[in-house]
């Protein structure tokens, strides 16, 4: 999905297209942290100081 809705921003520059890649992408990266653990919080928490 998140390729197909890239080929449709590149192709078209919908604007719409672009923030449905944009969401899907984050939902991957959030389940992505949700599965790994609490190292990954205490790895973002380090950046943000």
């Amino acid at each position: 999905m998140r390729d197909f809705t890239w080929h449709v921003f590149t192709q078209t520059g919908d604007i719409e297209a672009y923030l449905l890649y944009k969401e899907v992408h984050n939902l991957g990266t959030s389940e992505l942290g949700a599965d790994a653990g609490p190292e990954v919080e205490e790895g973002y928490a380090a950046d943000e100081e």
